[in-house]
């Protein structure tokens, strides 16, 4: 202690005061490495994978298409699926080709003829005037196929071979100025774009409408030329499992809009608010709030119609996850009259608001209504014959029916007891 030395401590209270180490069992290597891959497939399977991205776009891959010759026997299709830069190189690409091919196919003739050789002596016809070299044959290719004709280099009448060349390239020339005119312009013009102006809700919700359990959509128009022959369409896609065993991944079930009314042609001059009946033809009709939350659909919603401007059918898509849908909400009105004209406010397109609505599904709000409205029918029955019949024709009818006076007063205290509990239950 003088020294400044701790005195020794004994090993039974250093063992004792020490602090426990638990160290967690070493897992084996297998186990170590398959752990994170289990983890990742539990965080996958708890997000939903969409089949159609909110923009419309398909997420569907196509992968080991081995016939891939099938895409070379509908080329111009081919060409108008291709993105705009590939299209771009390929417009540029064809045409510059064709020039340089005829372009030396002009110098061949003038080579051939001997024409290079005979520049400076006048006395010689050559097959084209003024032509001494490649880039010179080259710029008459482009001259011959696209017509401009500057003047300074002709072909004369001395060589037939060249005016058969001159009959080729000016049919290939206007082939190809068709086809990849006519490609750029259905490139151009495809209704795409005008998709980018039909909205959709951000959120598909449900309620009660007209005492029933309705899913509901809004979509919208923010052109003023109008889309023509507008229809709607929905889809539910979730993968189900047939009696036999059968896995069926992705089944389409079709969500009725209105197609037996009418309600799924539109007008579409405003936005809409799309209802789907939930009912005992619905996909959802067994589907409570509880349950969807936990289910894993997504509902696909289409918009097909003509453009006005141009009379080309438009398509736009959408989807709604289950998160998406929104039990007990609607929608928020946007559509207001103003002076002489009505106004559509499109900053509360997507906005919805909260409304009670029952949480259990549909089908069990029909049994619960169907219980409720079971004691006043019989009520209603038992005091439309008590009123509707004289005394003569009961007394007949007991008679008939072979009801004893004990049966009738047992019957009378019957519907006496359900009288009094429906006047219980107006009360």
């Amino acid at each position: 202690i003088k020294h400044g030395l701790n005195p020794p401590r004994n090993p039974m209270e250093q063992d004792v005061e020490s602090p426990a180490v638990i160290r967690k069992p070493k897992l084996p290597k297998q186990a170590r490495e398959d752990l994170p891959k289990q983890l990742a497939e539990v965080d996958r399977a708890k997000r939903i994978q969409r089949y159609v991205q909110k923009d419309g776009k398909c997420n569907v891959h196509h992968g080991n298409v081995r016939e891939t010759y099938r895409y070379l026997t509908d080329i111009f299709t081919t060409l108008v699926d291709l993105k705009w830069r590939f299209n771009l190189f390929i417009f540029v690409l064809v045409y510059t080709v064709t020039w340089l091919f005829f372009g030396f196919m002009w110098w061949l003739i003038a080579y051939l003829r001997g024409d290079l050789d005979h520049l400076a002596d006048n006395q010689w016809t050559p097959c084209v005037n003024n032509l001494n070299g490649f880039v010179s044959a080259f710029l008459f290719s482009i001259e011959t196929e696209t017509t401009i004709g500057y003047g300074y280099r002709v072909i004369t009448d001395k060589c037939p071979e060249g005016i058969v060349l001159l009959l080729v390239q000016s049919v290939l020339g206007s082939i190809v100025n068709a086809f990849m005119v006519g490609c750029m312009f259905v490139k151009i013009s495809q209704p795409k774009k005008r998709a980018e102006t039909l909205v959709f809700s951000t959120n598909a919700v449900i309620s009660m409408r007209d005492g029933r359990l309705c899913l509901m959509f809004r979509v919208g128009d923010l052109r003023n030329s109008h889309i023509v022959e507008a229809s709607i369409r929905a889809k539910l896609i979730k993968s189900k499992q047939t009696k036999e065993g059968e896995f069926i991944p992705l089944n389409q079930t079709d969500i009725n809009v209105g197609y037996n009314t009418g309600d799924d042609r539109l007008f579409l001059v405003s936005p809409l608010i799309i209802c789907h009946e939930i009912n005992q033809n619905s996909p959802f009709w067994e589907i409570s709030q509880a349950h969807l939350a936990k289910e894993e659909v997504e509902i696909v919603v289409i918009l097909e119609g003509m453009v006005e401007a141009t009379g080309m059918t438009c398509q736009a898509r959408s989807s709604y996850v289950s998160s998406e849908i929104k039990w007990g909400y609607r929608f928020t009105p946007v559509l207001t009259l103003e002076d002489g004209f009505y106004e559509v406010d499109y900053n509360s397109f997507h906005d919805i608001y909260e409304t009670n609505t029952p949480t259990c599904s549909a089908k069990e709000l029909a049994d619960m209504a169907s219980r409720a409205r079971l004691p006043l029918t019989w009520s209603l029955a038992s005091k439309l014959s008590q009123q509707g019949l004289p005394e003569s024709e009961q007394e007949g009818q007991e008679t008939k029916t072979g009801l004893d006076p004990q049966s009738k007063s047992q019957q009378t205290e019957r519907n006496g007891d359900i009288a009094n509990i429906e006047s219980e239950s107006k009360v």
